[in-house]
């Protein structure tokens, strides 16, 4: 088995430190926190430094950006491609090295990608439901996180988020309307990492989910706000 050296100082490990990704960070941040709303229930647990996988559900395509606004840590996310095409925030995604992921099958150079940022010492965002949720309920994860982790011996540190207005299907609505999230992050997960057969990354999955689950379990659905002020009694 592969072993990773968490101490590995590589371009990938340093992205944070480029005067421009702490640009766009402090941006994203000025986003999420001065026009939406971001409750985090329990702290941040992704480590400082030294390689690791974030894994969350997914309820909509601003996930990323709030939950990045809550970590000095360049997260690399894998994201499906025609996201990662999309014309007007393809150059982002590029900088922050963003991996795209094809849908149309099993995409092993994305997995390879992955597998090399982690080996590089960076922090790998996956959502492993492999689309957004329409409804509160948490869809089949995929047994791709299990393999990448077995395979490379990184932790994997799970979250929950809700409140990200998973029913709007346009992009320009996500980012237009504003939203009242909450974000609860958990302890890294154990599992058996001492196999790779078809079983054990079924199981392997099995934990990955069930620890999100759990902190969905204790996160009670953000209240629905808006920014105009109610109207005072008597008022029109």
């Amino acid at each position: 088995m592969q072993r990773h050296d968490t101490n590995a100082k590589t371009p990938a490990a340093r992205l944070e430190d480029k005067l421009h990704i702490r640009a766009l960070h402090g941006l994203n941040v000025l986003f999420v926190k001065g026009y939406h709303r971001l409750h985090v229930l329990e702290p941040c647990r992704l480590p400082l430094k030294g390689a690791g996988i974030f894994v969350c559900n997914h309820t909509s395509g601003l996930d990323p950006m709030f939950i990045q606004s809550t970590t000095p840590r360049v997260i690399t996310w894998m994201m499906a491609k025609e996201f990662y095409d999309m014309p007007a925030l393809h150059w982002a995604f590029k900088m922050l090295r963003a991996i795209p992921v094809s849908r149309s099958g099993r995409d092993t150079s994305a997995t390879r990608a992955a597998i090399r940022t982690l080996h590089e010492g960076g922090l790998l965002g996956v959502f492993p439901e492999g689309r957004i949720e329409r409804t509160r309920e948490l869809m089949p994860f995929q047994t791709g996180v299990a393999l990448m982790a077995i395979k490379t011996g990184v932790p994997v540190y799970p979250a929950y988020l809700d409140g990200t207005q998973r029913n709007y299907t346009s992009m320009l609505a996500q980012f237009a309307n504003a939203n009242n999230a909450t974000l609860t992050f958990g302890e890294p997960v154990v599992f058996d990492r001492t196999a790779t057969d078809k079983d054990a990354l079924v199981a392997a999955t099995a934990e990955i989910q069930s620890a999100v689950q759990a902190l969905m379990d204790r996160t009670p659905p953000p209240p629905a706000f808006a920014w105009r002020k109610p109207a005072a009694a008597g008022d029109a």
